[in-house]
């Protein structure tokens, strides 16, 4: 299939690579002239704005933005509105606020334009490791997305295979789902994002607690200095608690056992204030994801090995640079 992809940031460049990889043509625009570049000389087609980007597609066009949510994400969206036709496809692959995937659709609708959402979960391993995908959107639609999110997504790997019911959504072991209508995978991807900062805070809490074995708080004999690159290694070997997380922890210990390169400012996207959000409207409680939020925003104040640690865990899975106090 032929894909506008607007956005060539840390994913949206290497979805359009991991596409073009797949047997997809892409067409690409990003503000950076260099960014353009860099995935030209991989195979896409290099659009210069977004009038010639659409001009380089076929009915049905479909345009995949990668942007930071807000204003860049509704600004391109926009845009790209005024120049296509309907029956054309616009996706939102970005980290957008799910009600504003309600009011989007029902707006381009009215236009005949189609509106899918995709929360989209991989980071920065997501050309090789393929993307997690919770798709929302009319049915129909979807439909015909789907060699571009068979492409996009991990596939069955060599991950064991759950024991499902007869009927059970088959793409889902695949690596993507049709969550449900515009706004349902936007959503999904949010709540997936809460749960992340809780895991995230457990592993940083459980590291603080091991390091701090050996304090000054302590009686003598009751001091242990633990070796946590090798606690983080052992753990990743048949324990209940192993995960990709963790894969991140270990690797970050062996190359700095102090963490020293980290801040500790820990930052959040804005999808955990959301899911708070939700959990009240829902009346459900949500005591860790609330907490593993509230932690983030004191570790703006101070810093505690625990805290670089969970910063060493963003930069490995999505590249995020904390900033410096």
């Amino acid at each position: 299939m032929r894909i506008g992809v607007v956005g060539l940031g840390r994913m949206g460049g290497a979805i359009a690579r991991r596409l073009m990889r797949g047997g997809h043509e892409c067409v690409v625009y990003d503000r950076s002239a260099e960014a353009v570049s860099a995935v030209v000389q991989d195979g896409a087609a290099g659009a210069g704005d977004l009038a010639d980007l659409v001009a380089r597609l076929s009915p049905p066009r479909i345009a995949w933005i990668m942007l930071p949510a807000g204003a860049p994400t509704e600004e391109t969206l926009g845009a790209l509105a005024e120049r296509m036709q309907p029956g054309d496809v616009l996706i939102d692959g970005g980290n957008s606020f799910y009600r504003d995937d309600i009011r989007r659709a029902a707006a381009f609708r009215t236009k005949g334009l189609r509106y899918v959402d995709v929360g989209t979960s991989g980071g920065v391993w997501g050309l090789e490791r393929g993307y997690c995908l919770m798709v929302g959107g009319e049915a129909e639609t979807v439909a015909l997305l789907d060699p571009i999110l068979r492409t996009l997504a991990p596939g069955m790997g060599d991950i064991p295979r759950t024991r499902r019911r007869p009927g059970d959504g088959q793409t889902a072991e695949l690596g993507y789902i049709h969550a449900g209508p515009a706004g349902a995978g936007h959503f999904v991807k949010m709540v997936h994002n809460g749960v992340e900062y809780g895991l995230m805070q457990a592993y940083a809490e459980g590291f603080d607690i091991l390091k701090n074995k050996n304090g000054e708080r302590l009686p003598a004999g009751e001091r242990f200095e633990l070796n946590l690159t090798d606690i983080a290694e052992v753990w990743r070997r048949g324990s209940v608690i192993s995960s990709f997380l963790l894969d991140l922890i270990a690797q970050a210990l062996a190359d700095d056992a102090e963490l020293s390169g980290y801040e500790g400012a820990v930052a959040d996207s804005g999808e955990a204030r959301w899911t708070i959000q939700a959990a009240i409207e829902e009346a459900v409680p949500a005591d860790v994801l609330a907490a593993a939020l509230f932690a983030r925003f004191r570790s703006r104040e101070d810093h505690t090995f625990g805290e670089r640690m969970l910063s060493a865990m963003r930069f490995g899975f999505g590249g995020h640079v904390e900033r410096k106090g």
